[in-house]
């Protein structure tokens, strides 16, 4: 079933990608959501073409989706967000991403993250590891946080949120920090490029194949209270050795 859902999810994501980057290079216009957050005729039009296709190959699955929200089955459900990194997209910057995942009775078991400019696609399977372009990838060994490098997704949301503080426990413990965001750091981290990625004001959608992606590289995937779940908001990606003591730093 598995392999059937990652051919699947492929090939709505790449389909999803050809939408998307033709409004890239050409033209679009942009609408501002209730949630102040951007919104283009590539996002609604990609998300479209992505339920069509799944829901041709596995009628039977519900869908969440970030522009068109949730219908179906609940205990089985595609997670999707047709353009992860719509204000990247909107400013012409190359990192942005189309993701899907199936979810099953609360657990991600396939993952798919594809950057249609970079032509980058990640996939993974609950148990069978996880790839860029069809090659394996790990995560790094290294068990030191003095020489560990730390992703963050922005600095502006983790001081609205009001936990400033102990992200700056984690920026002072680490030794390099750069703000990739969306996406980009959960790729990092799952192909051993940097060790701990923190980001929040998240939803489902912008995790869901990140958590699958980190975990099947040999990594640990939580919020920032240590549970395991892409519903609470936040979330921190690890090469697994420094996850304790990242998520240590980082609680209130």
């Amino acid at each position: 079933m598995s392999q059937a859902a990652l051919d699947a999810a492929v090939e709505a994501a790449r389909a999803a990608g050809q939408i998307a980057l033709k409004y890239y290079r050409g033209g679009f216009e942009v609408t501002i959501k209730p949630d102040a957050t951007p919104v283009t005729q590539a996002d609604r039009e990609a998300e479209r073409a992505i339920v069509e296709i799944l829901s041709r190959a596995f009628p039977d699955c519900g869908v969440l989706g970030e522009e068109f929200g949730g219908s179906g089955s609940r205990e089985r459900r595609w997670i999707i967000d047709p353009i992860d990194g719509t204000k990247n997209f909107v400013r012409r910057v190359p990192l942005w991403a189309t993701l899907i995942a199936l979810e099953e009775g609360g657990e991600i078991t396939v993952g798919v993250v594809h950057n249609p400019v970079t032509g980058d696609l990640y996939t993974a399977r609950r148990g069978a590891g996880a790839f860029l372009n069809g090659e394996r990838i790990r995560v790094s060994g290294e068990g030191s946080l003095a020489h560990a490098f730390f992703l963050h997704a922005g600095l502006g949301t983790v001081r609205q949120a009001g936990r400033w503080d102990e992200f700056m426990r984690l920026v002072d413990a680490t030794e390099r920090q750069r703000g990739f965001g969306d996406y980009a750091g959960y790729g990092l981290v799952a192909e051993g490029k940097a060790e701990i990625y923190a980001e929040l004001d998240l939803k489902p959608w912008d995790l869901a194949p990140c958590k699958l992606l980190v975990e099947e590289a040999g990594g640990r995937f939580t919020d920032w209270d240590g549970n395991p779940t892409i519903y609470t908001g936040t979330a921190l990606a690890t090469n697994g050795r420094l996850h304790d003591a990242a998520l240590a730093l980082l609680r209130r």
